[in-house]
């Protein structure tokens, strides 16, 4: 028996500069941004399930996610879609297999949008 759990607690995402990352994901999330950022570099979004923490101190072109690693949800591809779009996101890819789609936030994080 592990004492390890088999659950995910966190993501960390390098980012280069937490407040302006902390607005970005808050926007493109619909969540209010006005959380404490902890120990001048660490923003924790306010997610259902699995967090996410983004991270300024970790932050280096070598640790940009290369590949989704994980993925959001969204209920309506199309309209996520359409939503990331509209905020002028950068989009990698279209909607693929009318299943996901894949993006990079401002530093060049490469992440993903799945339909649950």
């Amino acid at each position: 028996m592990s004492p390890i759990l088999n659950q995910i607690g966190a993501v960390f995402i390098p980012v280069s500069n937490i407040e302006q990352a902390r607005d970005w994901y808050c926007d493109i999330l619909g969540l209010p941004a006005d959380g404490e950022i902890a120990f001048g570099h660490i923003y924790v979004l306010p997610m259902q399930g699995t967090g996410i923490v983004l991270d300024s101190k970790i932050f280096s072109e070598d640790n940009i996610f290369r590949a989704p690693a994980f993925h959001f949800n969204a209920s309506n591809i199309e309209e996520a879609f359409s939503y990331m779009k509209e905020k002028n996101v950068n989009l990698t890819t279209g909607i693929e297999h009318n299943h996901w789609f894949n993006f990079k936030d401002p530093d060049g994080n490469l992440l993903m949008v799945c339909k649950c």
